[in-house]
């Protein structure tokens, strides 16, 4: 291929007209551009795809994977934002809630169980129908008497004896249980266990189906996670209060049955109901598609037919969220569990209501995401049902409608397939839409008046796929064309440039734009003794840093971030350009977080590979420097050649954090500016104020130490309030005080920080020699870089 070079003095290239394209394709040696031939009238092989295209999409979904039916139940949840249910008031249903305030005035959960009790006497006393538990109480009380009696050391044998012979905390539950219509939740898991659950933990309501044998359907759970047994004996029922995530995280459908361990159970909200009735049984009916619905048989009355799917899970109506306890009790659902237990609501705010007990306090993980709203107490969604069942308002997606989307599909395809070669795009754009509103409005009417799910979104982008398809197939050249320029411009600039000037050739100038970004530097720690290994195979040494590279590489690209260079065996990237990332700081320490990972896998196979061969095995460490600010990015260089790259004091001082790392005895090291956005998402900790050198203002940093899954633990939180606490003993000027402090820390979550506690304790023990002036701003003068 000939050499291309573009020089300032040649004629600027016009724009993609019709003249740049042939002297790129003269330039670059492309094949000449071919017209088809024959007839208008004859089946192109275009239309013959086309065809095929329509088949396989009809195809996908009658097959339905996780990808198609997350498509058509987000459609579903925009339903149920645009008209919510609209809800009882009163509801029948009252949530007494776990919440903060209840949290605060009673202790931490667990409660002994003896005040559970009390709570159970007290509904009981405001005349509530029944008391269903969205909680499960699967262990001993350590509050019991007994417990208590073995757990006392060195205490008078009279003593422990008389605690030995008071009734246990489940003994006074269960006793109060039996004065109230309660129903026990129970968890279903996925992981079978080895202590077989006792057979009143599987007693069931549901006596028997119709139709079919429901399990051939139903979801099912290997084992149980039941409550003791006193309880489980003294509860009027017993139902799953599990509610399982869909594949995109969201809850929409519960099961109304499940089958645990070859047993069938009930959904709580199905079960409260008919203890709360008297009802006899919940009976399955079967039709030939799977389970039709399930059927709650209350002496006297029709009983109540929840329509479900084939699998016996019923959609839920969610109506608008209600407001927590506000204190006057002017919540639809919810009432504080203090309050209850205290008998300070009114009667008539509970009187002959369901009791639902749940938690709604973020500390207790049981919020969950909802069509209606993404943070939900768990709770809220047996409410919600059970409110549905009461007011049978059900939301259905039948069988039926399955078909009416695949017609839908076939007739609109077969017309796009005759009339776009015929009529060109934009009449046939004209129909397309003509049929997408008309899909849309049909959908919505069905949801509006009848409560009937049906998808327009697959149909209708099906439609739009095959129109796109037909529409632009004579533009498909022109892209292979576009394809082969950048391939040969790819040997000379970087994929970005390459990008910018497949597009738009007059951009090949200098210059650039203020940006915030999020840099990143990645240097290898003790890389002169790891050298010194290599010192006779230097060919070895750049095998090994290509290992390094290509892992820790992979791990910024998945976060999108962009490769600015590599320094021996250092990595500069950033975030942010050529592209915007609107969460370019939570990306960036994504990234950093799996780069560690990637190196420890690459240890191990390298250990490994040392052992084999008998050689000596020195692990590859890894320092990170991450800090966000306004920096120039653009095309920098000279007029001959220039890259595309960044400027600025934010670029500097990454890069110094980077090298800070190894003075705080940590792995990553992040700006302050980097650390606000992502403090709620990632587990950090502040590491000092610090004047980095070649700079005289004092900046705050951060270390970054895991994921969400680390910062909500409560080793963590202990861990963090305690080093909060040696950073104000430290920058007070008590030095013993900070000294006591770190070392216990550094004993915490498997002595995490204890290299960073050693290197705070020597500095302090400086300051000690030198002691620092009375009104020392805290801020450390870094000497190294």
């Amino acid at each position: 291929m000939t050499d291309t070079v573009i020089n300032r003095s040649d004629p600027e290239p016009d724009d993609k007209g019709p003249g740049f394209w042939s002297r790129m394709r003269t330039t670059l040696k492309l094949p000449a551009r071919k017209r088809p031939k024959g007839p208008w009238w004859k089946i192109s092989m275009l239309t013959v795809i086309g065809f095929g295209i329509l088949i396989g999409t009809i195809g996908v979904r009658i097959v339905d994977p996780p990808l198609v039916e997350t498509a058509r139940v987000k459609t579903f949840d925009l339903y149920n934002r645009l008209k919510p249910r609209t809800p009882s008031d009163p509801s029948p249903v009252v949530i007494v809630d776990f919440d903060e305030r209840s949290l605060e005035e009673i202790g931490q959960w667990p409660w002994p169980r003896t005040v559970v009790a009390d709570m159970i006497a007290a509904t009981r006393d405001y005349g509530m129908a029944v008391i269903g538990f969205d909680v499960v109480f699967a262990e001993p009380d350590r509050t019991s008497p007994e417990s208590i009696a073995n757990s006392i050391r060195g205490a008078d044998e009279v003593m422990i004896q008389q605690l030995q012979k008071l009734p246990s905390n489940e003994s006074v539950m269960a006793a109060t249980m039996r004065t109230m219509r309660t129903v026990l939740g129970q968890a279903g898991t996925k992981t079978p266990k080895d202590d077989i659950p006792p057979p009143v933990a599987h007693t069931t309501s549901v006596l028997g189906w119709k139709g079919g044998d429901p399990n051939d359907y139903i979801v099912t759970q290997p084992s149980l996670i039941n409550n003791v047994l006193p309880l489980e004996e003294a509860a009027s029922g017993r139902a799953l209060f599990s509610v399982d995530d869909e594949v995109d995280g969201v809850v929409r459908r519960v099961p109304l049955i499940t089958n645990v361990a070859g047993t069938i159970k009930p959904t709580l909200s199905m079960e409260m109901l008919r203890v709360a009735f008297n009802g006899n049984s919940i009976f399955v009916r079967m039709n030939e598609g799977g389970i039709q619905d399930v059927v709650l048989q209350v002496p006297g009355t029709p009983g109540y037919a929840v329509p479900t799917d084939e699998k016996g899970r019923v959609w839920v109506y969610f109506a608008e969220p209600t407001t927590f306890n506000t204190g006057d009790y002017s919540s639809r659902l919810y009432v504080s569990a203090a309050d209850i237990i205290k008998k300070r609501v009114p009667v008539e705010r509970l009187q002959g209501r369901l009791a639902l007990v749940g938690t709604s306090a973020v500390g207790l993980l049981d919020i969950r995401a909802t069509p209606i709203e993404p943070r939900l107490p768990g709770v809220e969604v047996h409410a919600n049902l059970i409110e549905s069942i009461l007011q049978q308002t059900y939301l259905a997606h039948p069988v039926e409608m399955n078909l009416v989307e695949i017609l839908f599909m076939a007739f609109s395809g077969i017309i796009l397939l005759v009339l776009v070669p015929r009529l060109g795009p934009f009449v046939s754009l004209a129909f397309w839409l003509v049929l997408a509103f008309g899909m849309v409005g049909y959908s919505w009417y069905s949801f509006d008046q009848h409560l009937l799910f049906l998808d327009p979104v697959y149909p209708v982008l099906t439609a739009f796929l095959l129109y796109l398809f037909l529409a632009f197939s004579n533009y498909a050249r022109d892209a292979a064309e576009k394809k082969q320029v950048r391939g040969a411009f790819a040997q000379y600039l970087s994929p970005d440039l390459v990008e910018q000037l497949a597009e738009n050739p007059d951009q090949l100038t200098l210059g650039g734009e203020t940006r915030a970004m999020t840099l990143l530097f990645c240097d290898v720690r003790g890389f002169t003794s790891i050298s010194e290994l290599y010192k006779s195979d230097p060919q070895g040494l750049t095998v090994l840093i290509n290992r390094l590279l290509t892992p820790l590489t992979d791990a910024i690209l998945r976060q999108k971030g962009t490769i600015d260079k590599y320094m021996g065996d250092c990595i500069m990237a950033f975030w942010n350009a050529p592209i915007q990332i609107e969460d370019q700081e939570r990306a960036a320490c994504a990234s950093a977080l799996d780069m560690f990972r990637e190196l420890e896998a690459l240890n191990a196979i390298r250990e490994k590979e040392a052992e084999e061969e008998g050689m000596k095995y020195l692990p590859l460490n890894i320092g990170i420097g991450i800090n966000t600010g306004d920096v120039v990015v653009g095309n920098m260089g000279s007029e001959q050649r220039f890259d595309y790259s960044v400027l600025g004091d934010a670029v500097n001082l990454a890069a110094r954090l980077e090298g800070q790392s190894k003075s705080y005895g940590v792995k990553t090291v992040l700006g302050d500016d980097t650390n606000k956005k992502v403090e709620d998402e990632f587990a950090t900790l502040e590491l000092d104020l610090i004047a980095v050198k070649g700079k005289t203002e004092a900046v705050r940093i951060f270390t970054l130490l895991g994921e969400k899954d680390m910062l909500d633990s409560s080793d963590f939180q202990n861990l963090k309030q305690s080093h909060n606490g040696f950073l104000d003993a430290y920058r007070a000027q008590e030095w013993e005080k900070a000294i006591e402090i770190g070392e216990a820390n550094g004993k915490l979550m498997d002595g995490l920080m204890a290299e960073f506690y050693e290197i705070y304790k020597e500095r302090i023990s400086e300051f000690q020699e030198n002691p620092l002036p009375a009104d020392w701003d805290g801020v450390y003068v870094a000497t190294t870089k």
